[in-house]
């Protein structure tokens, strides 16, 4: 394993953060008012649930985030002792709302995505500028929604401005945001099948076809393509060969949160110049972490610290 602190610098973009609601009821029922069972309010976004599962492992990142109105100051006062560093970006309007509705009778998930605030040019910019600057050599992480009038190769940019500076960019994201970015050639991806198939316009139904489609992504400049599999795991293809990581058999809560803390594993032991295998089984461990929690709530650590044991990777001959 590797030491306990990042050797690399790390930095976090999350132009579209918000503040997550989730209620668990019996059962949605329609037009009729169903009272919940429980409900809680975590910070959220997929860049925001990667730097907090950063700081859970230990790991020193900065985050780069907008914020707007009594939301955005709500979600600052959730942050504040969730993260290391961030740093805001205030914009006029307000942070957006996510909600997530749990079944309990039925164990159905429901997700809904808000809407974010108006981000101007002058405002992204200065924020990718502080962003580019923290990462240096280190690694880059791009992650999330954008706002609709934000421009679809805005990760694309980010990824080129990371490399450009000798840093390695990490991106999470899809359909055409990570079409674009893949374009720009980042170090890493972390697609799930879905996002796959997407990215490849067709369907992926085994490994054999998976591994196919990450090759050619490598071929096109994509250095590592991590593929989540849900409980089944996930796939690492790197230029060295290509690793299988098995999920250990964990009780589900809820799967929000799940490929952002794989995304904050890997990175975690990247930072720390840990290899392929060690990256994959942290990224694993942390995500079977966090299925087991309620809401949107993260994994903690020594949930991770137990789980990782139990992660098998093995070299696939593919």
């Amino acid at each position: 394993m590797a030491n306990a602190f990042s050797r690399l610098p790390v930095a976090v973009l999350s132009l579209n953060p918000a503040v997550d609601i989730t209620y668990e009821i019996p059962k949605l029922i329609a037009d009729q008012k169903v009272h919940a069972q429980d409900s809680r309010y975590d910070p959220g976004g997929n860049g925001i649930n990667v730097g907090r599962g950063l700081k859970r492992l230990g790991v020193q990142a900065c985050t780069f985030c907008v914020v707007a109105g009594e939301i955005g100051r709500f979600l600052r006062h959730q942050l504040e002792p969730q993260l290391d560093q961030v740093s805001y970006q205030e914009v006029d309007g307000e942070t957006r709302i996510n909600g997530t509705i749990l079944e309990s009778l039925t164990g159905a998930q429901f997700e809904v995505s808000g809407v974010g605030p108006a981000v101007s040019t002058a405002q992204w910019h200065h924020l990718l500028d502080q962003f580019v600057t923290h990462c240096g050599k280190g690694l880059g992480v791009i992650t999330g929604s954008l706002q609709r009038d934000l421009p679809q190769d805005l990760y694309a940019e980010a990824v080129r401005r990371v490399q450009a500076a000798g840093g390695r960019a990490v991106v999470d994201s899809h359909d055409d945001l990570l079409r674009h970015a893949v374009e720009a050639q980042p170090f890493l991806i972390k697609p799930n099948r879905f996002e796959l198939e997407a990215l490849a316009g067709k369907p992926l139904s085994n490994e054999q076809e998976i591994v196919r489609e990450a090759r050619r992504l490598q071929e096109r400049g994509v250095s590592w393509i991590c593929v989540s599999l849900g409980a089944e795991g996930a796939l690492l293809v790197t230029p060295s060969g290509v690793y299988k990581g098995e999920a250990p058999s964990v009780p589900v809560s809820s799967t929000v949160g799940a490929g952002d803390s794989m995304v904050a594993g890997m990175v975690g032991l990247l930072a720390q110049g840990a290899s392929e295998q060690d990256a994959l089984r942290e990224g694993i461990a942390c995500s079977a972490a966090t299925v087991m929690q309620p809401g949107t709530e993260l994994f903690d650590k020594a949930t991770v610290d137990r789980l990782r044991g139990e992660v098998r990777v093995t070299q696939l001959s593919l």
